[in-house]
């Protein structure tokens, strides 16, 4: 996420007799029979900041999403298939869903009974699901979108109509505005879409364009997949009228940048310096890890970008190379390694802040030293110092602390264990935790680990003290 500079249970449970016995002994047609404890799964996945985000119960491995977006009536049919595995002996889980007249659910091909309580879809399945098993759940639904407000955080994001399409931009937890899901970052999976609009509209979505889109009764229908694990705030639809650019990075990965014909102008320069960041930073993080870059600027003014995976959204600017490098970087940082929590946030945006002052000092201008020596003569008391960044609070998730001083954590870190051991720690970061999740914990043990060093003092200094360091 980055902002443009210049604006910006029901409780039931249900015990089922199991044919194992109660212990060792020899089973015996008289044994008593055991219990198993089928129960709800829990209407949040744990997140005590974000207690009804996400659901308890399960793990997501895949999402198909079918959607007809319509801009002329804002009207949006989808279906969304989901294969999962329960964690437990379930009765019933839930899904984040906002809006939206849900017609049917099936569990397994066969019909759920179905009920709504705000943004929580509770389902129950026509036999309950042994914990291990795998299944798979068909939502079809229709409606309105209705984008998120949330004026502490982002602002307005989610499902955003357009004039001509659609704005989709879901960080922290947007997604449940256009599809059922299990909407926490700490439940990543991998995606297939299906966007149909009217003829001589573009749908773009994360991935890669499956074939040539197909047109038939006026509507053309666009399939995209991404094969690599993404959180669901990653996922987007943006759709409307785009001037495109396709081609590869001088370092061979597959490239698309769009653009708004209002920004057909910025079209090569986004196409550029997009494939040379994503190359420089594979360089200086280590091998991207996905399989296609690029970038989306919209006509829709929505203050900020976000690093939607494989293609960066930038809401109603032209974005310059700092925004890019900043927005390509949370590729590694954020999008393949995910947080597990929303409290570690700094390890996206401090990681991404940090991007930035590299890439200024990998082309000339400022070094990263010159900067942080510029926010740290900030007089003691600016906000910052106020806001440590290790503990990022849920109704002000994006403050400029977890950006500013999560990146200025870094640069003291580098400062006290050196190039030659800083640089090693990232790329072994995004190495060892690859496609999955992190903790800031876990980031403290590496670099000690690596450098040898007791770093907890400036970890603690820098990350969750309110006060500037000296």
């Amino acid at each position: 996420m980055r902002f443009d500079r210049r604006g910006v249970a029901l409780l039931a449970t249900l015990s089922l007799l199991a044919c194992a016995p109660a212990d060792d002994r020899p089973a015996h047609a008289d044994d008593p029979p055991v219990v198993a404890d089928f129960r709800p799964g829990a209407a949040g996945i744990g997140d005590p900041d974000f207690p009804k985000d996400g659901n308890g119960g399960y793990d997501v491995s895949h999402y198909d999403l079918a959607v007809d977006y319509t801009p002329k009536t804002k009207r949006l049919e989808g279906q969304t298939t989901i294969q999962a595995a329960a964690t437990q002996d379930l009765s019933s889980f839930n899904l984040d869903l906002a809006g939206y007249t849900v017609r049917q659910v099936t569990v397994n091909n066969a019909k759920a009974t179905f009920g709504r309580a705000g943004d929580e879809l509770t389902v129950t399945p026509a036999k309950p699901l042994g914990d291990r098993s795998r299944f798979t759940v068909k939502v079809d639904y229709s409606g309105q979108p209705e984008a998120a407000l949330d004026s502490a955080n982002l602002g307005t994001y989610g499902f955003i109509p357009t004039p001509d399409g659609a704005f989709v931009a879901s960080e922290p937890n947007g997604s449940k505005t256009w599809f059922p899901n299990n909407d926490h970052p700490a439940d990543k999976a991998t995606f297939n879409f299906a966007i149909t609009v009217p003829a001589g509209l573009t749908a773009l979505a994360n991935g890669e364009l499956q074939g040539r889109p197909t047109t038939a009764e006026g509507k053309t229908t666009y399939r995209w997949r991404e094969l690599h694990p993404m959180a669901t705030y990653l996922a987007t639809a943006t759709l409307g009228k785009f001037d495109l650019r396709q081609g590869q990075t001088p370092g061979g990965i597959p490239e698309l940048a769009a653009v708004d014909p209002k920004f057909k102008s910025g079209l090569d320069k986004l196409y550029k310096v997009s494939g040379e960041v994503t190359d420089y930073w594979s360089t200086v993080f280590g091998p991207y890890p996905f399989s296609s870059t690029g970038g989306i600027v919209d006509d829709y003014a929505a203050g900020y970008a976000l690093e939607n995976q494989t293609k960066p959204l930038y809401g109603g600017f032209e974005p310059d190379e700092v925004i890019m490098a900043h927005e390509l970087a949370h590729q590694w940082f954020g999008n393949s390694l995910t947080i597990k929590r929303w409290k570690d946030l700094w390890l996206n945006e401090g990681f991404a802040t940090y991007a930035e002052w590299l890439w200024q000092e990998h082309k000339g201008t400022k070094t990263a030293e010159a900067i942080f020596t510029e926010f740290h003569a900030r007089p003691a008391g600016d906000p910052i110092w106020a806001y440590p960044p290790g503990r990022a609070k849920p109704t002000d998730l994006f403050n400029a602390s977890v950006y500013t001083r999560g990146g200025m954590t870094l640069h003291a870190l580098r400062k006290a264990i050196g190039d030659d051991t800083f640089f090693r720690l990232l790329k072994t970061w995004t190495a060892e935790h690859r496609y999955g999740h992190v903790t800031t914990e876990e980031f403290i043990d590496l670099a000690e680990q690596l450098s040898g060093k007791n770093l907890r003092p400036l970890f603690d200094a820098w990350l969750f003290q309110p006060h500037r360091p000296a």
